[in-house]
């Protein structure tokens, strides 16, 4: 039996709400109390994750994370190791996700160019776009780095000021 869990964690892209399921099988690789991460979204987000009835609160359960959020918004951190939630999403979202987790901290990719990493080319860019729409990883799967064919910053789901910090702190386009 899972268990929904909840925290909230300040950052400087505002309050970030972390979402997970506990897992039975006891501590994991990465030293969560049997934790994965469903969901990571911010205020005023489309499509974010809200707190629902019987969720807990549980911050404990996501220290490691906010530590590991700390460190990237600081600079001092380029990737996250986390243990995520798996099944979520559809085969085609999943494929799209697993491309913008291969995509280097510091650079950025357009959407044309993600969409020929998952063989979906032509007109697969517009739904390559809705699948990174649909990310509920904010941040830690990191979707900020696609960008337009022509350098332009389009479509975050937490608003394109966001996408720039993110950038930002990167060092990338921005």
């Amino acid at each position: 039996m899972t268990t929904t869990v909840y925290a909230r964690v300040e950052s400087p892209l505002g309050e970030l709400l972390l979402v997970g399921e506990t897992v039975a099988e006891g501590p994991d690789a990465a030293g969560e109390a049997g934790v994965r991460l469903l969901s990571l979204s911010m205020p005023g987000q489309k499509g974010g994750a809200v707190v629902q009835d019987g969720w807990r609160h549980a911050p404990e359960a996501f220290a490691e994370a906010a530590r590991q959020l700390e460190a990237y918004f600081a600079g001092r951190s380029t990737r996250f190791d986390v243990p995520l939630a798996e099944g979520a999403g559809t085969e085609f979202q999943r494929r799209v996700w697993a491309a913008l987790e291969s995509i280097p901290y510091g650079s950025t990719v357009s959407y044309g160019e993600v969409a020929a990493r998952v063989g979906a080319s032509g007109a697969g860019v517009r739904a390559v776009g809705t699948a990174i729409g649909r990310n509920p990883l904010l941040v830690v799967r990191p979707c900020h780095r696609v960008i337009g064919a022509d350098g332009a910053l389009r479509g975050y789901a937490g608003g394109l000021e966001r996408k720039k910090l993110l950038l930002g702190i990167e060092g990338g386009a921005g």
